[in-house]
């Protein structure tokens, strides 16, 4: 029995899986298990931003692999110290908590919105005891638990798990008229994505973050980035919010952290941190020393200013090179995105030509059936984006 055969037989029927056995990787370069190479635009969703198998990632989690690798929340580690210390001197927050994956972070940050209001500040609304209400947007993608994906604003995310959690109101994103119409003393939070990925490369106006921001400063409403993709890097800068000169009170990243291995973070203010004490929430495995020492790896190069310009550069890059495509080819119908987290819709099925891009050795991703989802790894370089566009050429043909 090979190894597609086993997993149909033996593993849960939730993916729909390329029928594509990957055994090896570098940079930006994956193998089959027929030996067969292909160039990576997806980075395994926004995660390996350093590419495959980084030498300096790989080296810290083998090292530290020989010498511990968990012992629980319990106790003090120094890796899941320092890298506390290096996010909160790279970011606005004061404080963070550890998880998992993205799903936990926003999971945690969920909470700490609620409980804060809850215990800590004691808002009285008439009619209720306090504030509980989370306003989100639509399209948006926060995760796949039952908080998470009841915060997510699409239907087919949540379809089948009703009933949802309540407490979530979905608003259109980029619109501050439809957000304030919502806005009372029942809310909480506004929680978004300053580029929304999921729901289809869709960045934040201009000015729309900074008008969110003014109006939770304005109604003691905390706000919360989701940064689980468009973080550490991805978008040209550490983190997407900065692009607009805004900062939230609470922000969540996962994703590119630890570079492919599942680690989550939620950073708040210390004003916001208040919401949570001893006992109030946890996890077992969340920033054990062998994920935090890789996360604090990948911290230290992507923060680098010198490797974030070239970021910017290089999507810069691939938004031009599919600027041209546009120009040459009407199916093309928008480019648009942040960085190196770049979206193409097109007039046609977007899973046909992520399949013929896949049999000319080039990995993409088709999101929402008509949008094109590139994201690279940060060092990805220039001929491979000019091999993509050739690729793109010949199947858009």
């Amino acid at each position: 029995m090979n190894t597609k055969e086993k997993s149909d037989k033996y593993i849960f029927n939730t993916y729909s899986r390329i029928q594509t056995v990957f055994v090896k990787g570098e940079g930006a370069t994956l193998w089959d298990e027929e030996g067969k190479q292909y160039t990576d635009f997806l980075a395994g969703i926004a995660v390996c931003s350093l590419g495959h198998c980084h030498p300096a990632v790989t080296k810290a989690v083998c090292d530290q692999a020989s010498k511990l690798v968990h012992v629980s929340n319990l106790y003090y580690t120094a890796p899941q110290a320092e890298l506390a210390r290096l996010l909160v001197e790279k970011s606005f927050s004061d404080r963070v908590f550890f998880a998992n994956s993205g799903a936990e972070a926003n999971e945690a940050a969920i909470k700490l919105a609620r409980r804060y209001f809850n215990v800590k500040v004691k808002v009285k609304v008439k009619g209720r005891n306090n504030r509980n209400k989370i306003i989100t947007m639509e399209h948006s993608f926060h995760g796949r638990t039952m908080a998470t994906l009841s915060a997510t604003g699409q239907e087919k995310i949540r379809k089948g798990f009703d009933p949802i959690v309540d407490g979530f109101i979905y608003v259109p994103f980029n619109d501050i008229e439809a957000l304030k119409k919502n806005i009372d003393d029942s809310v909480c939070a506004v929680m978004l994505e300053p580029v929304q990925g999921e729901g289809g490369v869709i960045p934040a106006d201009p000015d729309y973050l900074k008008a969110v921001r003014t109006m939770c400063d304005d109604n003691n409403i905390l706000l919360i980035f989701d940064e689980v993709q468009s973080g550490m890097g991805r978008c040209g800068r550490l983190f997407a919010h900065e692009i607009y000169n805004v900062k939230p009170d609470i922000m969540t990243l996962a994703k590119a952290l630890g570079n492919g291995l599942p680690i989550g973070a939620m950073l708040a203010t210390e004003k916001a941190s208040k919401g949570f004490g001893p006992g109030s929430h946890a996890t077992t495995f969340g920033g054990t020393p062998l994920v935090t020492s890789a996360a604090i790896e990948v911290v230290k190069i992507i923060s680098d200013p010198e490797f974030l310009k070239q970021c910017r550069e290089k999507g810069a890059y691939l938004r031009e090179r599919l600027g041209s495509l546009k120009e040459k080819h009407s199916t093309i119908k928008e480019i648009r995105g942040k960085g190196l987290l770049v979206g193409m819709e097109i007039d046609g099925d977007a899973g046909k030509v992520v399949s013929q891009c896949m049999e000319k050795g080039f990995i993409i991703n088709a999101i929402q059936d008509k949008i094109l989802r590139f994201a690279p790894p940060l060092i990805i370089k220039k001929e491979e984006i000019d091999g993509l566009i050739e690729t793109l050429d010949s199947v858009l043909d």
